[in-house]
């Protein structure tokens, strides 16, 4: 069975996004740098600093990420990320995390399955932070 990934494209702020991400989810992040992969002899000078590819892996699930874009970056509201808990501490410690710096569009709050909220974050990605009532 696949395994479904979130894949992020960012537009010069990879490493910082991914960094922050690490530091909020935890798990083991590895970057691709243009200039240490064989493209950079095609690749602009101005693009060889920039993440190729980027994954944040934990034993739950993986986020791949890359600044490289064929067109202008325009950030839209059809893609989130999706985080779903058992336990609500987590899940409110979570919310803080993340949220921290963002626009919040729901608030945590309880509803009928558990509790839910949404928001973007500080570097404009989507997310939905669930968890289950046991």
């Amino acid at each position: 069975m696949p395994q479904l990934n979130a894949y992020l494209t960012f537009g010069g702020n990879c490493r910082e996004a991914m960094n922050y991400y690490k530091d909020c989810l935890g798990g083991e992040l590895t970057f691709m740098v243009v200039k240490d992969t064989p493209l950079a002899g095609q690749m602009p000078p101005q693009y060889h600093d920039q993440i190729l590819h980027s994954v944040l892996k934990t034993d739950a699930f993986e986020i791949m990420a890359t600044d490289m874009t064929p067109e202008t970056l325009t950030e839209g509201s059809s893609i989130h990320l999706c985080l779903v808990y058992n336990d609500e501490t987590e899940a409110r410690n979570m919310w803080e995390k993340l949220a921290d710096g963002g626009n919040v569009k729901q608030p945590f709050s309880e509803m009928f399955f558990g509790w839910i909220g949404t928001f973007t974050d500080k570097f404009g990605k989507h997310w939905i932070i669930e968890c289950n009532k046991n």
